[in-house]
C-alpha cells in the first residue's frame, strides 16, 4: 500500500506518526515538511515558550525621540532529516499537504 492510500485508510482526526524517510533537495518540499512537524504538540509547546523567551527579551532603545524594537531572530526548532519522527493528529485540511510530501514520509497511525 502506497503512503496516499495510508492517508485515505486513516479517518480524520486520528493521531498519525510520521517519519522523514528520504530528505528532499527542493526547498518547497523540505518548507512543507517543516511545517508539519511544527504540529506536532511537543514542538508547537517549544515554540509557544521559545516566543514568550523572545518577547521578554526583546531590546527596545529609542531613537528620535521614538521607541524602536530590535527583535531576535527564532529558533528553528524542527530539522528535516532522515529518521525524524513526529506525531500529529490527521484533519482534512493537512492531508492535501501529507500527500504532496508523500513520497519523502512514512506515514502510520499512531
Amino acid at each position: 500500500m502506497t503512503t496516499t492510500e495510508q492517508i485515505d485508510a486513516i479517518a480524520p482526526g486520528q493521531a498519525v506518526r510520521c517519519t522523514v524517510t528520504k530528505t528532499p533537495r527542493a526547498k518547497g518540499h523540505r518548507d512543507t515538511i517543516a511545517r508539519l512537524m511544527r504540529l506536532d504538540p511537543d514542538n508547537a509547546r517549544i515554540l509557544r515558550r521559545a516566543q514568550k523567551v523572545r518577547l521578554d527579551r526583546l531590546h527596545r532603545y529609542i531613537r528620535g525621540n521614538r521607541l524602536y524594537s530590535s527583535r531576535e531572530k527564532p529558533a528553528r526548532v524542527v530539522r528535516v532529516a532522515d529518521g525524524a519522527t513526529w506525531q500529529m493528529a490527521l484533519t482534512p485540511t493537512i492531508a492535501p499537504d501529507l500527500k504532496s510530501v508523500a513520497g519523502f514520509l512514512s506515514v502510520e497511525q499512531a
